[in-house]
């Protein structure tokens, strides 16, 4: 059994030694690691060569999910683990993860600058279109320290089955960067994989360093992808979680003074999506069911953990009994 790490990359060439260190220091050691270079212009190739990395140089940048998909298909590994290249991993991660023996896994991702704060866990999305990255910015407490089925894994880190690109596919490449791992979860999970969520895999994320949390091309993107995805997954399903989910995500999008970004990214997904998927959206009542059950998630962990403003609001205006 052999694994591969493939790491996109644009720039920030100090970032790439603490994390070659975090990977060089595993029980159980990466058999390969792959650089994803994303058109880097600050000598970031060749310091990810001297550190013992495969460079893949793209030439310009084409987003994550065109730099994973690069690596995948560089790579013969059995495994795949997806690496943000601001990230550094305790030194049992990869043990635990592999130890899940599941289609694929995650940990528990804590904030660099602070270990009391959850950066990510799972991924869960509602009936609105709307992803939520499970426990991002609350205190760490019990609920995230539960093994559990998930349905979709951040790819801030997290490893694959090879197989299960095949039988899957790659990313999608059309979402360019944001929410191409929500996608690709979805997919999973109507496909009937399902992964682990493990929580003594620590790992330990800065965060926002290529963009910035509320960057305005930020919030472009991830504006423009819940379109995607929306046209993409949800096509016939209800139109009024759909419209309350994104229309409050603007909301907060609009408090942090980026409402332009957030509708230029609704403009530009509409026009993308009818350039990428026109003629190609199936309608299943999956979709439906999948969601509902992904919705129940969210409440169930905001209930237990605390509401954040976003998800007060939407279960305010689509109620559900707990």
């Amino acid at each position: 059994m052999t694994v591969a790490a493939i790491i996109p990359h644009c720039n920030h060439r100090d970032l790439l030694e603490p994390l070659f260190a975090s990977l060089r220091a595993q029980t159980r050691p990466f058999d390969e690691i792959i650089v994803a270079d994303n058109g880097s212009t600050d000598d970031s190739a060749r310091l990810a060569e001297q550190l013992g990395g495969r460079v893949i140089a793209l030439g310009s940048n084409l987003g994550f999910a065109a730099a994973v998909n690069r690596g995948i298909q560089a790579s013969k590994a059995d495994w795949i683990a997806i690496l943000n290249n601001d990230v550094e991993l305790a030194r049992d991660w990869l043990e635990q993860l592999l130890g899940a023996d599941r289609a694929f896994a995650t940990g528990k991702i804590l904030s660099a600058k602070n270990h009391s704060i959850i950066d990510a866990t799972f991924d869960e999305i509602s009936r609105g279109a709307c992803a939520w990255r499970c426990g991002a910015g609350k205190p760490d407490a019990p609920a995230w320290n539960e093994p559990r089925e998930i349905r979709m894994a951040p790819m801030t880190a997290a490893i694959f089955r090879r197989s299960l690109f095949e039988e899957i596919g790659l990313l999608d490449e059309g979402f360019g960067s944001y929410l191409e791992d929500v996608d690709f979860g979805i997919r999973c999970a109507l496909a009937g994989r399902a992964g682990a969520y493990v929580p003594a895999a620590v790992a330990y994320h800065r965060g926002s360093v290529t963009w910035g949390a509320w960057n305005k091309d930020t919030v472009k993107r991830i504006s423009r992808n819940q379109i995607l995805i929306t046209v993409k997954h949800f096509g016939g399903q209800s139109l009024w979680p759909i419209l309350a989910g994104q229309v409050l995500w603007g909301m907060v999008a609009l408090r942090h003074l980026r409402g332009v970004s957030y509708l230029r990214g609704k403009i530009s997904g509409w026009k993308a999506a009818r350039a990428l998927y026109r003629g190609n959206i199936r309608k299943s009542d999956r979709i439906a069911r999948f969601a509902a059950a992904s919705e129940w998630q969210i409440l169930a962990l905001q209930q237990q953990t605390g509401f954040d403003w976003y998800w007060r609001v939407y279960f305010w205006l689509l109620p559900r009994s707990s």
